[in-house]
């Protein structure tokens, strides 16, 4: 067994070593959320912990880590007497994401459910890590079904497995501690408000801090047993104080003056629902247990909700991560004000100074990495982004500079035709694991959703032939059924946006950014991949390959100038290339190709008819299109409805791409479409 990166050795990164400090002191504060950048220590700190957690007392052979002192009388391995139980090391458990559901919860033995009548329960990962850490590396990628389960059971403490009326319920209660790279995708807000604690990481610009990252990486690798010993003293000591931090817990006061803080922070901040205010008042006695006290102080309720609330203050997925620290500093002096105290000075040993000590210095990250909070619009930097002297590729005379894009809105189903077979989303029909059932099949490999009907009906005729005497149905391999069923899937939505000297009005530009922006919120909100190719000047240019970073693509979009001529060909021509590289990565993903364009075409010797061959070589290959009319004025061409017939897919305006627009409907693009 591999020797683990001493928790102690970490360089830097307070705010990720408190937060999962305060969970091993506090289970309740309800795990921690870890985003950052690739290579900032995220999995080496989480898998560090395991070695400072104090052992566990577990019933002798029980597989759902029951406590001896206190069994849990619904164990399936149960009933336990009151006995006093062996002692092991803390799990940590990993979950992978491509893990199955069954992996998860734990999977019944349907087959023998079924001929015996007995509950023949397999546990899953939930049970393994009961009392210990659940780690998930990469939750952003977790699919949705898989994380709504894992939340579920952290809310509650248990897990239950439910098939064809075979129930089973055990205890599972864990430290959740999830990392992702924003890069590659965010979770859905009612997801990440199911965290309790969130850090944000980066690697410091300290060439000192660099080094010694290096240095310590390196020495541990060539000899990781030496490595552990050197820092062993240290670790101990932190175990120890972990240990008295949990047992100080239960005596620590929160007062009513520091709970009417906690209150009006939140409020301040405009949080949904109250899961943040119970998360800051047992992260703030967590803080003061760590510290060493029995009584809540003002700064542990500042730490604390820098911890607790940057991940839910998030309006929509386009803002920005962070906490106003002076808004925050406002709201706790207005609530002393109102409560007649402020004779709460912060403890000089308080949370600030709580993280064990280190050779590494001081780490320049700070609690918000993002920066000050900008209300959420992050419009000043994107502006400046896009405002450099180096002209875009394709740039020409006449580009003008970016423009903010126009309000998002609420948008029309778009979806692709037919039943598809591609990643669990929102968007298109698709045969998936769950969903409404629709028919039966033998199984291929081992069964996951048994279909009951069809397995009795196919187990019936034989039951003479096997000697059926009991009332018992006689139900051998062959006759079981997997239950099929649909639900939705998540798409590539490829969008080829117009940017050139036809597009460059600047409230016309404004209107059609907004319309892709909220284009793209609802490809955030129905988990599909997007990649955004733009066209102007003399060529196309593919601004962001296909990627699950909603915020990526918006950003792109912010910064993107306009101006030059009308490429349309071009554009068509490198989403083909786009498409044609995607169908290879991941051919289970449909794409669905969003064309933003009021259809006009110029440069070389008849663009509209090159424009229309591209199209139709889309159209050859089934691709589902639509095309966004951004054409306006008294005069239309009609040329962006041409496009779309030569596409196969349909034509929506701005004005009815709106969901509450009454002047259309767009709800697939229809094989009828194709066709016209």
């Amino acid at each position: 067994m591999s020797t683990p990166y001493p928790f102690t050795a970490i360089v830097g990164q307070d705010d990720l070593r408190l937060g999962l400090l305060l969970n091993a002191v506090s289970p309740a504060v309800g795990g921690v959320l870890v985003r950052g950048e690739k290579g900032t220590a995220k999995s080496t700190a989480v898998r560090a912990l395991a070695a400072l957690m104090p052992e566990v007392a577990v019933v002798a052979g029980c597989r759902f880590s029951c406590e001896p002192a206190a069994p849990d009388p619904a164990c399936p391995d149960g009933p336990h007497e009151t006995g006093t139980g062996v002692s092991r090391p803390a799990r940590t458990v990993e979950l992978p994401v491509g893990a199955s559901e069954d992996r998860l919860v734990g999977a019944l033995d349907i087959e023998r459910a079924l001929s015996e009548g007995v509950k023949a329960f397999e546990p899953g990962l939930l049970a393994e890590a009961h009392r210990g850490i659940l780690y998930v590396d990469e939750v952003n990628l977790l699919h949705d079904h898989l994380v709504d389960l894992l939340l579920d059971a952290a809310a509650m403490g248990a897990s239950y497995v439910e098939r064809e009326g075979v129930s089973v319920r055990h205890a599972a209660r864990f430290l959740l501690v999830g990392t992702m790279n924003p890069e590659e995708g965010e979770l859905r807000p009612q997801l990440l408000d199911r965290f309790g604690l969130t850090v944000e990481v980066a690697a410091s610009r300290e060439t000192d801090l660099r080094v010694e990252v290096v240095r310590r990486r390196l020495a541990h690798d060539d000899d990781p047993a030496a490595f552990a010993a050197r820092w062993a003293d240290e670790e101990a000591a932190l175990r120890e104080r972990i240990v008295a931090a949990r047992a100080l817990l239960p005596r620590v006061v929160l007062g009513d003056g520091v709970l009417r803080q906690i209150a009006a922070t939140c409020a301040a901040f405009e949080v949904d629902g109250m899961r943040a205010d119970i998360v800051m008042a047992r992260t703030a006695t967590a803080l003061a247990a760590w510290a060493g006290r029995e009584e809540v102080v003002a700064d542990d309720v500042r730490q604390a909700a820098l911890l607790a609330l940057p991940h839910r203050r998030r309006r929509n997925p386009f803002d920005a991560p962070g906490l106003d620290e002076d808004k925050l500093d406002e709201a706790l002096r207005d609530a002393e004000d109102e409560d007649g105290r402020g004779d709460d000075d912060p403890d000089p040993d308080g949370p600030g100074g709580g993280v064990p000590p280190q050779g590494g210095g001081p780490d320049d990250g700070g609690t918000d990495a993002a920066g000050p909070d900008d209300g959420g619009s992050g419009a000043p930097g994107r502006e400046e982004a896009g405002s450099g002297d180096a002209p875009a590729p394709g740039g020409g005379p006449g580009e003008q500079q970016p423009v903010r894009a126009g309000e998002p809105f609420r948008t029309k189903m778009l979806s692709v035709p037919g039943l598809g077979e591609g990643a669990a989303g929102r968007r298109s029909r698709a045969r998936t694991e769950h969903g409404r059932t629709t028919g039966s099949r033998r199984p291929e490999g081992a069964l996951t959703k048994l279909h009951l009907a069809a397995t009795v009906q196919a187990a019936a005729p034989h039951q003479r032939a096997r000697g059926r005497s009991g009332r018992g149905l006689v139900v051998r391999r062959d006759d079981l059924r997997q239950a099929t069923r649909e639900g939705r899937e998540g798409n590539l939505v490829l969008f080829v946006v117009d940017a050139s000297g036809s597009m460059a009005a600047r409230q016309r530009m404004s209107a059609v950014k907004g319309a892709v922006m909220s284009l793209l919120l609802d490809a955030y909100q129905r988990r599909d991949k997007v990649g955004l190719v733009t066209f102007r000047g003399k060529d196309a240019e593919v601004v962001l390959p296909p990627t699950s970073s909603v915020d990526a693509a918006a950003a792109r979009l912010e910064a993107l100038p306009t101006g030059g001529r009308t490429p349309l060909a071009a554009g068509l021509l490198k989403a083909h290339d786009v498409l044609r590289v995607e169908r290879l990565r991941d051919p289970s993903r449909r794409p669905l190709l969003v064309v933003v364009t009021d259809g006009r075409a110029t440069g070389g010797v008849d663009p509209v008819a090159l424009a229309a061959r591209a199209g139709r070589l889309h159209a050859s290959e089934g691709t589902a299109s639509v095309v966004v009319d951004c054409e306006s004025g008294f005069v239309r061409l009609g040329l962006a409805a041409q496009l779309a017939r030569d596409l196969g897919g349909g034509a929506v305006t701005l004005d009815e791409l709106r969901a509450d627009s009454i002047a259309g409907l767009v709800k697939d693009i229809t094989a009828a479409g194709r066709a016209a």
